[in-house]
């Protein structure tokens, strides 16, 4: 039971803040399918950034993990213009821009993965390695029966991930930039008529979707595989949008069906491994969280309300 809790938060979390980058993205009026390629750049930028500094600390050292982290949430919300560019400047489909992002980043990232070891480390990889992240265990909280499993074998991204979405969660509920914010997903036009700028607050929004999505891929690349690659977020994406939609656009709902498709898939791997199955079926295990997606659909969309001008095209001149 306590592997399932520890293995389902450290999957779970960085799921949970790409979502609410869905989330904030979403709630200003702009559909952000791209919450896929945006987590698989920004996690490139930092990895890339973490084997450049490698040899200027000393073996052991943490620094790179940390400084990973801040290049991933960079090169996530550089990446995100072009998501906003496409939807707010030149008023493309939205749906299609994301998707177009998605393939783009993976194939950019493949390539530059490439060139960047070909060229500079004089290797020939398709990866990034960057090792795994220690993990920290709570002396006296991890004695707790049950919950303490919660402060065991922490990722340190694990308290990170937390901080920011408790910084999200205020930003978005308390303060004036989070009403506004909310208010362009909901009526655009009642926004502009106040005096603010609708597309400001948009490719904001976009741009901290950027950064967290870059957060949660640098995350799952020091947990997950230990190294960068561009195949390795496959779907993780779509599995946020999957998370927030079922938490109807909200951050602590949200926060509940990331924590299902995380533990479906810890337990799912726990069975494999107590039932002594071949590591094949380890494979298939993967699939979990998606099926839990597609009876989650089935049972509770009828529920979902979506902000009312979410996918809509903003044009100022239309009242």
């Amino acid at each position: 039971m306590e592997r399932i809790l520890i293995d389902g938060l450290s999957f779970s979390l960085p799921l949970f803040i790409m979502a609410i980058g869905g989330i904030y993205s979403e709630k200003s009026g702009i559909t952000n399918l791209a919450l896929e390629g945006l987590q698989g750049f920004g996690a490139f930028t930092g990895a890339l950034a973490a084997v450049l500094a490698a040899g200027w600390f000393v073996d052991g050292s943490q620094a790179p993990f940390y400084l990973a982290m801040v290049f991933a949430v960079l090169g996530g919300m550089a990446y995100s213009l072009l998501h906003g560019l496409l939807c707010i400047r030149f008023k493309a489909n939205q749906v299609i821009s994301g998707v177009v992002i998605n393939i783009l980043a993976m194939a950019l990232t493949a390539f530059l993965t490439k060139y960047m070891n070909r060229t500079v480390f004089g290797a020939a990889s398709d990866k990034f390695v960057l090792g795994v992240s220690p993990r920290i265990t709570v002396p006296a909280l991890s004695q707790i029966p049950v919950l303490g499993a919660v402060f065991t074998d922490v990722y340190p991204f694990e308290a990170i991930i937390i901080l920011v979405a408790a910084a999200a969660w205020y930003v978005m509920y308390k303060t004036r930039y989070g009403m506004n914010l909310r208010a362009c997903g909901e009526n655009p036009h009642a926004v502009d008529a106040a005096g603010l700028d609708v597309g400001r607050i948009r490719l904001i929004a976009v741009m901290v979707s950027g950064g967290l999505s870059g957060l949660a891929g640098i995350s799952f690349a020091y947990s997950i595989s230990a190294n960068f690659s561009s195949s390795i977020y496959v779907g993780y994406g779509y599995l946020a949008i999957a998370g927030l939609i079922f938490g109807n656009w909200a951050i602590l709902p949200t926060l509940g069906s990331c924590l299902l498709f995380g533990f479906a898939r810890s337990g799912g791997y726990y069975l494999v491994q107590r039932m002594q199955m071949p590591s094949s079926y380890s494979d298939l295990v993967m699939t979990l969280p998606y099926v839990v997606t597609l009876l989650l659909l089935m049972f509770f969309s009828r529920y979902n309300r979506a902000p009312k001008a979410l996918g809509e095209i903003y044009d100022k001149g239309k009242r």
